[in-house]
C-alpha cells in the first residue's frame, strides 16, 4: 500500500461540512474528493483529514491522506495536483501531494492548527464577499477585542465553548495565540493557534468576543465565561462563512519523510 498525503483547499459554501452527513443528499467536501480519487485509482478509497469543518466553513490549507494498491514513484513526477482537480469542482483545488511514511496519519499526526476568522465591519455588506466574511454593520472596538482575546491563552478547559455535537474525552485546549488585528479598512480578522479544538469553539469564541463588545461589558468577563464551563455562560456562533482552517501543523521528522509528488 502506498499512502498518499496531500492539502486541499476549498469555499466550504453549499456543503455540509467536511464530513459525510446522514441523510446522504447533503453533499460533503470529503464525498466529493473522495469520488475523484475513486476515479483516478478506480479502488475504494478511505479519506482521512486533520479533522472535520462544518457546514459554511472555508479551508486554505487542509491536510488529508489516503492509502491505495498502486504503486507510486516520485520519481516519475506525475502531477497528481493535476490529475485530481481535472475531477474536481472549481471550489475544491488540490495544492501539494506527497508520498508519506507508513506512520503519517493526518488526524493523529497533527500537533496544532491555526484557524482565521474575517468579519466585514462596514456600514453595508459587500454582494462579492457574502459567503467569505462576517457582515457587521455597527463599529466595532478592536480594543475590546484585544483585551478579552488575552484571557484565551494558555492550557485551560474550554467546555464554555464546545457546541453539541462529536463526543470527546475532555475538553482541556491550549492556546498559544489569539489575535485581533486590521486585515485592511474595514475588514477584521480574528488569529487563533492552538492544541486542537472543539466543535464550533472558534466560532463560538469570535460570538463570545462580538457579544462582550457590543454589551459593552469588561473584558474580564471571558475569564469568568471560561471558569463557567456551562455553553449557556457563553454568546452565539459567529456564522461559518467568515472562519478558514488556516494551517495543519506535524512533527518536523515526519514532514521532511514526505516525498513530493
Amino acid at each position: 500500500m502506498t499512502k498518499v498525503r496531500f492539502t486541499v483547499s476549498y469555499d466550504g459554501t453549499g456543503y455540509c461540512g467536511w464530513q459525510k452527513q446522514k441523510p446522504e443528499d447533503q453533499v460533503s467536501v470529503a464525498q466529493v474528493i473522495e469520488e475523484a480519487l475513486q476515479k483516478i485509482f478506480n479502488e475504494k478509497i478511505v479519506l482521512f483529514a486533520s479533522g472535520r469543518t462544518d457546514a459554511g466553513v472555508h479551508a486554505l490549507n487542509q491536510v488529508c491522506h489516503f492509502s491505495t494498491q498502486r504503486v507510486l514513484d516520485p520519481a516519475k513526477k506525475w502531477d497528481f495536483c493535476w490529475a485530481l482537480n481535472t475531477h474536481l469542482p472549481a471550489g475544491i483545488v488540490v495544492k501539494k501531494a506527497w508520498i508519506a511514511p507508513e506512520e503519517f496519519h493526518a488526524t493523529l499526526s497533527a500537533t496544532h492548527k491555526t484557524y482565521r476568522y474575517l468579519i466585514m465591519n462596514k456600514p453595508r455588506p459587500s454582494a462579492h464577499l457574502s459567503r467569505h466574511m462576517h457582515w457587521a454593520r455597527l463599529p466595532i472596538d478592536i480594543e475590546h477585542l484585544k483585551a478579552s482575546s488575552k484571557f484565551l491563552l494558555g492550557n485551560q478547559d474550554f467546555k464554555s465553548f464546545q457546541s453539541v455535537g462529536t463526543p470527546v474525552k475532555d475538553t482541556i485546549r491550549e492556546i498559544y495565540k489569539a489575535e485581533w488585528e486590521w486585515r485592511r479598512e474595514g475588514v477584521l480578522q480574528f488569529t487563533v493557534t492552538g492544541s486542537g479544538f472543539l466543535k464550533q469553539m472558534v466560532r463560538n469564541i469570535v460570538g463570545t468576543s462580538l457579544m462582550l463588545e457590543k454589551k459593552g461589558l469588561d473584558p474580564s468577563k471571558m475569564q469568568e465565561i471560561i471558569e463557567a464551563k456551562d455553553r449557556k455562560q457563553a454568546g452565539p456562533p459567529a456564522p461559518a462563512e467568515g472562519l478558514y482552517l488556516m494551517r495543519v501543523y506535524y512533527p518536523q521528522d515526519l514532514d521532511i519523510r514526505c516525498l513530493e509528488l
